[in-house]
């Protein structure tokens, strides 16, 4: 619990707001619960905010929370990046420093970066994820804080929040899901104006269910004469009431300041202007406080006592006497430390210094500025560049104002502070002309951005420089339209005898129209790479060729694809380019599989990840733990995907990179669906408002939720699902493994609902674009699934005719293609016996649960409808279409895939309609229980009745080889010893021997 909560009201009461104060307690007790809460205050200024805040601070703390306030700063027209957060975090430091201690451990490097206190912020890569980095550890410590202790974070003002404050809230409040947090943020509703940067955001946290929003209406004309009662400590007058009520309209703030002027015997309060009312107390003050006043206005909203004397220039007595005046008119305050001074309210800094004249601003600004050159010391490390930048900026010396600003510019970077860097770039692109030329020629790169041609040693900065940091800024904070724009205008700039750099900026170029959904980057890449033809090998160069392979990779997989990444991966060793090298044998790798060299190109990039984590290059080992699991589940290779993707889902977490651990958990969705854990699954799906800026990784979980919801029956489900898929994947989005799952799930909800014209509509459209090389893995199910659309014959043909153009190199694509096969002559009207016969057993050699039920259903219907003449054996195919189809109702029922349940139910009825009771359903499943396959469950069933390996290959129509291997798993898991002792464990649990659970059934479908 921190000691005090700084209050800066005169008013010794607080009247009204009982409704407000109502809902933060309410919100206070169920963080308390362990609920996390959030909470905006909006109203206008003066109209009491701060005040309501601090008294649910000083009742929150008697309640023993934690409470840590943080204010956006304003200096100037500049916020200082994180600022609220930063002063919030010290707070939390100061009260709980263990507690901060433990949650910050292991990340000290990276939070450093948000709390300088931990230490050297590290020296770790700039990249696209790594804001929502910063951001996801942050929101980790806050829930690590707490966890065991009511925390409640207050930030005021956010009005005057820089951009990377705005998103970091955003994220916060998005991604809070556990611990006793209260957040609290403050703003002036009456400054949001149409085109105010926070407007975006308060439209963004309104359609969040967990944030609720307070507005502070005006006082009532009692709640003001309660107000004025205090202050005058008496009963006022009611006409003087009246008069205050009707001059203030209810601001506490203006009610507070009428009351004092008009108990001092002033006429303010009769007054045309408001403004002039705030100026009433400073023009009291003596010339020196009056001037000490207009320092402190315009040195930001809290000013440091060593550098108001700096910048005053007085003798300390004379200071002091000045500052003392201010305080006791009640103008200034001390701040909680005792080291500086700021105004009461905002609203009188602000008459203050809107009250100086153009000139007298000016030169205060280069005073601060000279002050602080002069003695850094004179404000905290961690704030002086920018603050030196915002003076300078406002002092109108572009001389000293342009390298102030980059160097502003590289303190925002170094905080992962894009916006801000951003920022500070455009302001030096914008004095850059103004500025003399020898100030110019000083300058130098603080390094190179990315791959970017980096100038000869003695080289001075270039406009060009900049514009690649500022476009590379704008891709980071996701500004993408602004780094467009400077990408496009450098180009125009760019003289055609400087090829390197024209690749690299057409390079950005495609990246961000990608992005944008503008296109697929196709032109931009083919420019950059006609630039860089015929070079000498170079960064850029390797670059280049990396991204045209990835794009080949994606769109257009084949020799030309395999040649450029080859390259890419040459140039960059010799330019010692280690993560273009290494991203480059990704793409090489994902070829490999693609064209059939599995064992080759899954040995390359598991190759790349533990070369990855051994050089400690996080974002190439988490796009490994994205690569090589989605390579192995496109092989069938499911267990090993998942046993890579839960490293992969820690690696992430350890390394704060929510937007690839969210690509990680989607891959784990998938590979869980496959082996038939759909609740596993289910619980892998990542809650869309975690995903920080990852709009692909939502489509790709909302494509793979409306894969589950169609397979449960839940169609208004998938149909939500669907639709966010689209909007997240675009037009632009035509890849594979895209719009290939998409296509297949829409044509698969069209049939389920029984909207065949819809189906067949959405089959011909697939099979008009067709299938790229590569994609076998997306198109084999998407056949399957589409043949009960296919209405005529030329569509079964163009099924066909597609399905004979995959490849069949892996076990799983040679099972759908049995089962294509089949499912092909079954639409024919073709029992085709054989042909499911051989489906199943294909799909009984993979651990594929869910087809190989389906696959099992087809070929009980192909038994009980075109099996043999003989009455023997067709007594014989009866029995064994009852055992297929228990089996399959036995998957159906323990996934809870109501449809297909449904499906089996039916075709048993149809069996012997006057004797088959419906299949029964489950009501749990032992498999969970004891760690085993679905295979090696019946496997178990079979063990138990008594029966052998031959016996069960028979029951099961597996080989004995097979039903042997099944049963050697089955002891290991179960930790026995022999047959006996596994019967005893399944009797344990509840698992019926096979006799018991089929005879019912076995006799019924004879």
């Amino acid at each position: 619990m921190l000691a005090s909560v700084d209050t800066r009201s005169v008013s010794p009461v607080f009247v009204g707001r009982a409704d407000e104060l109502g809902a933060l307690d309410d919100a206070l007790a169920r963080a308390g619960a362990g609920e996390p809460q959030a909470l905006l205050i909006g109203g206008e200024a003066g109209v009491g905010k701060t005040r309501l805040v601090e008294e649910f601070a000083s009742a929150a703390s008697a309640r023993g929370a934690a409470v840590a306030l943080g204010g956006c700063v304003e200096i100037g027209a500049d916020g200082l990046p994180f600022a609220p957060f930063s002063t919030a975090l010290r707070a939390l430091r100061r009260a709980l420093p263990a507690e901060l201690a433990a949650a910050a451990a292991g990340q000290e490097g990276e939070l450093a970066r948000m709390l300088p206190e931990l230490g050297e912020p590290g020296t770790g890569r700039h990249d696209e994820e790594g804001m929502a980095r910063l951001f996801e550890l942050t929101a980790r410590l806050l829930e690590r804080v707490a966890a065991d202790r009511t925390v409640v974070l207050a930030l005021e003002d956010l009005h005057w929040a820089d951009a990377s404050t705005r998103h970091l809230l955003s994220y916060l409040l998005r991604t809070l899901r556990t611990g006793r947090l209260v957040v609290l943020a403050t703003y002036r509703a009456d400054d949001i104006h149409r085109r105010h940067p926070l407007r975006p955001l308060l439209a963004e946290l309104d359609r969040l269910r967990t944030v609720r929003r307070l507005e502070l209406a005006r006082l009532t004309r009692e709640e003001v004469g309660r107000q004025v009662a205090g202050i005058l400590a008496q009963e006022p007058d009611p006409a003087q009431v009246d008069a205050i009520f009707r001059r203030s309209d209810g601001n506490a703030f203006f009610v507070e300041e009428l009351a004092v002027a008009g108990s001092q015997g002033c006429c303010a309060g009769l007054t045309d202007s408001l403004r002039d009312l705030l100026l009433v107390r400073v023009e009291a003050l003596p010339e020196a406080g009056q001037q000490m006043a207009r320092i402190v206005a315009e040195g930001g909203s809290t000013v440091e006592y060593r550098l108001l004397a700096a910048v005053a220039g007085l003798a300390e007595d004379d200071l002091i006497a000045a500052l003392r005046a201010a305080v006791n008119a009640n103008l200034l305050l001390a701040t909680p430390d005792g080291d500086g001074y700021r105004f009461r309210h905002s609203l009188v800094r602000e008459a203050v210094s809107d009250d100086l004249l153009p000139g007298e601003r000016s030169r205060l600004n280069r005073r601060y500025a000279e002050a602080l050159e002069a003695d850094p010391t004179l404000v905290p490390a961690d704030e002086r560049v920018m603050r030196l930048a915002g003076y300078w900026c406002h002092a109108h010396d572009p001389a000293k104002a342009l390298p102030a600003a980059l160097d502003a510019s590289v303190a925002a970077r170094s905080r992962r502070a894009y916006s801000e860097q951003l920022h500070f770039l455009e302001r030096a692109m914008e004095l850059w002309e103004s500025a003399p030329d020898e100030v110019r020629a000083r300058l130098r790169p603080a390094d190179y951005t990315e791959a970017y041609p980096a100038p000869r040693p003695e080289a001075s900065l270039r406009y060009l420089d900049l514009m690649a940091e500022a476009a590379v800024a704008g891709r980071y904070c996701g500004e993408r339209e602004r780094a467009l724009k400077i990408t496009k205008r450098a180009l125009r700039l760019l003289a055609d005898d400087d090829p390197l750099r024209s690749a690299w900026f057409w390079t950005q170029r495609s990246r961000l129209v990608r992005a944008l959904g503008r296109g697929s980057g196709r032109e931009e890449l083919a420019e950059a790479q006609e630039l860089v033809r015929g070079l000498p090998p170079g960064e850029v160069h390797a670059e280049v060729l990396t991204h045209a392979a990835n794009w080949s990779m994606v769109h257009a997989p084949g020799p030309g694809a395999f040649e450029a990444a080859e390259r890419a991966v040459a140039y960059a060793r010799m330019v010692g380019a280690r993560d273009t090298e290494l991203d480059a044998r990704q793409i090489l790798g994902v070829l490999m599989v693609a064209s059939g060299d599995t064992e080759a190109g899954l040995a390359e990039l598991a190759e790349v990840k533990d070369r990855a984590l051994a050089e400690d290059i996080p974002m190439v080992a988490v796009n490994a733990y994205v690569n090589l699991p989605s390579e192995l589940e496109a092989v069938g290779r499911s267990r090993e995907a998942m046993a890579l993707l839960e490293r992969g889902v820690a690696f992430a977490g350890r390394h704060g990179l929510p937007d690839s651990q969210a690509w990680i958990r989607g891959n784990l969705a998938e590979s869980l669906l496959s082996v038939g854990r759909w609740d596993d699954a289910a619980r892998a799906f990542v809650d869309p408002g975690r995903m920080g800026l990852a709009v692909g990784a939502r489509g790709v979980h909302a494509t793979l939720r409306a894969e589950l919801a169609i397979a449960r029956g839940d169609f208004a489900g998938a149909h939500e699902q669907l639709a966010v898929a689209h909007d997240c994947f675009g037009s632009h989005h035509h890849t594979a493994q895209h719009h290939l799952p998409l296509a297949r799930h829409s044509i698969a909800l069209a049939i389920a609902e029984g909207r065949p014209e819809e189906a067949a509509d959405l089959l011909e459209r697939a099979l008009d674009a067709g299938f790229r090389p590569g994609a076998q893995r997306y198109v084999w199910p998407l056949l399957i699934a589409a043949v009960p659309a296919a209405t005529t014959g030329d569509l079964l043909a163009r099924i066909r005719a597609a399905g004979g153009r995959l490849p069949t190199g892996a076990a799983v694509w040679q099972a759908h293609a049995l089962w294509l096969r089949a499912e092909l002559l079954r639409a024919e009207g073709h029992p085709a016996l054989e042909e499911w016969t051989e489906t199943v057993t294909a799909f009984e050699r993979l651990e594929r649960p869910y087809d190989l039920a389906r696959t099992r259903h087809r070929l009980a219907e192909a038994l009980l409808t075109g099996g043999a003449d003989d009455d023997g054996d067709r007594e014989n195919d009866r029995d064994r279409a009852a055992e297929l189809l228990r089996l399959a109702h036995a998957v159906a029922t323990h996934l809870g895939a109501r449809p297909f349940a449904d499906a089996v139910d039916l075709l048993a009825r149809r069996a012997r309609p006057a004797v088959v009771p419906a299949l029964p359903q489950c009501s749990a499943d032992p498999v969970e229980a004891l760690g085993l396959t679905s295979r090696e469950h019946d496997v178990l069933r079979l063990v138990a009745a008594g029966r052998t390996n031959r016996q069960i290959a028979e029951r099961l129509f597996i080989s004995p080889k097979t039903a042997s291997v099944h049963v050697s798993n089955i002891l290991a898991k179960l930790g026995v010893s022999g047959r006996g002792e596994a019967a005893a464990v399944a009797h344990r649990v509840g698992l019926s021997p096979a006799e018991e659970q089929t005879g019912t059934e076995g006799r019924a479908l004879t």
